[in-house]
C-alpha cells in the first residue's frame, strides 16, 4: 500500500454500511475498503482464497499488500484493505446470450473447482435445517390479523397475496425436503449474482466481487441459487429455463455433479423460497427491506415455481441427462443464441 503520489481518496457508494474510497495514484486507481467491526481470521482467510484464485488466472481481485506484506492494516480499531480498481459494467442475467450464460456457469464451476483444490476438505455429511411450512403459515396468519380493516384497495391486495401464499404452503406441505442429504460440499462464493459481476467490452467477466460472503455448503445449492437469481423475471414469467440450462451445462463442464444432487438442490431452493415470507412482510406490511429474496418479483416467482415444480426439477438437471449432453442450446433462431 505504497502512497506513490496518491491524491485525496474520494468516498464512493458501497451498497452497505461499510465505507469505501477510490484512491487515484501514480500507479493507477485503487479501491480502499474499511472494516469497522473486524473478524480478523475470517478476513485473512478470504484474502488467502481470493489471492489464490487470482494467481490461478481467475477474474478475482487479490488484495494489495502493504510494505510488510500485510493485506489487512488496522488503525484506530478499524481495518483497511486495498484492492485494484475494477472497470467494467454490470449486466443482468437476462441480457446474456446463451453462450455467455454457459460461459458464466463454467466460470462458477472453475471457482468451485479451484476452491475445492486449494482449501482443506469440508465435512461431506452436512445437516441443513429445513424450514417448516407450519411456521410460515403461522406467520402469515399473524400478518393477516395485522392488516388494516378499512377495506382499502391496498389492504385487499395484501390480503389476497397473503392468502395465496397460505394456500401454497398448505397445499405443498407434504413436499418438504429431507433434513440431511449426501452431496458434494465445499467452500462457496456465497453470493454469486449479477450485482457482484463486472463485464468488459467483449462481454467477458472482468471481476467476480462480493467475497465477504465466503462460506461452506453444498456446491449444487450455490449453483441453483445463482441460476435462480441470475435468470428470474420480475413478473409471473418465472425463470428463463433456456438460460438456466446453458448455465448449468457450463458449470458441469468445470465441476461435474450429478442429476440427483441438482434436483435435490432445486427442491430445497424452491421450498426455502416458499417458506420465506419476509418479502411479503416488506411488500404488503411496509417492513424493512429484506435480503436476497426480497425483490418485488419474489412472490410471483414462488407461485410460478410451485406450478412448475416437476418441470424445473427436470430442466435444471437436463444437462446431466444423455438426451441433452450434446445439446448446443435453444434453436439458433433465438435472439439470445450466440
Amino acid at each position: 500500500m505504497e502512497d506513490g503520489g496518491a491524491g485525496e481518496p474520494v468516498e464512493v457508494p458501497s451498497g452497505s454500511a461499510r465505507r469505501c474510497w477510490r484512491a487515484d495514484t501514480a500507479e493507477g486507481p485503487f479501491f480502499l475498503k474499511e472494516y469497522e467491526s473486524l473478524d480478523r481470521r475470517r478476513v485473512l482467510f478470504q484474502h488467502t482464497v481470493t489471492s489464490s484464485l487470482d494467481a490461478a488466472g481467475l477474474p478475482v481481485l487479490a488484495p494489495v499488500p502493504a510494505r510488510g506484506g500485510r493485506t489487512l492494516v488496522t488503525s484506530g480499531g478499524r481495518g483497511y484493505v486495498l484492492y485494484p480498481w475494477v472497470a467494467g459494467r454490470r449486466r443482468g442475467g437476462l441480457e446474456l446470450t446463451f453462450g455467455q450464460c454457459e460461459g458464466l456457469g463454467e466460470l462458477l464451476g472453475r471457482l468451485h473447482a479451484e476452491m475445492d483444490r486449494l482449501t482443506d476438505p469440508v465435512q461431506q455429511s452436512m445437516l441443513v435445517p429445513t424450514p417448516r411450512a407450519a411456521e410460515a403459515v403461522a406467520v402469515i396468519d399473524r400478518m393477516l390479523e395485522a392488516l388494516p380493516a378499512d377495506g382499502n384497495d391496498f389492504a385487499a391486495l395484501s390480503g389476497r397475496r397473503l392468502r395465496e401464499r397460505h394456500s401454497l404452503l398448505t397445499g405443498f406441505a407434504d413436499h418438504q425436503p429431507p433434513e440431511m442429504e449426501v452431496s458434494t460440499v465445499s467452500h462457496l462464493h456465497g453470493s454469486f449474482h449479477a450485482g457482484h459481476l463486472r463485464y468488459g467490452g467483449s462481454g467477458n467477466v472482468t471481476a467476480v466481487l462480493g467475497w465477504g460472503g465466503l462460506t461452506t455448503g453444498p456446491v449444487a445449492g450455490e449453483l441453483i441459487r445463482a441460476a435462480a437469481r441470475l435468470f428470474a423475471c420480475e413478473n409471473e414469467r418465472g425463470l428463463d429455463l433456456d438460460r438456466v440450462q446453458a448455465f448449468v451445462r457450463g458449470h458441469r463442464a468445470a465441476f461435474p455433479l450429478d442429476a440427483g444432487q441438482i434436483q435435490s438442490a432445486v427442491h430445497r431452493e424452491w421450498w426455502e423460497r416458499l417458506c420465506d415470507v419476509t418479502p411479503l412482510r416488506h411488500r404488503y406490511l411496509g417492513e424493512e427491506e429484506p435480503g436476497e429474496r426480497g425483490s418485488q418479483g419474489a412472490a410471483a416467482l414462488v407461485a410460478w415455481w410451485s406450478s412448475q415444480l416437476e418441470r424445473t426439477l427436470d430442466v435444471f438437471a437436463a444437462p446431466y441427462t444423455d438426451r441433452t449432453t450434446s445439446s448446443a442450446g435453444p434453436p439458433g433462431g433465438s435472439p439470445a443464441f450466440g
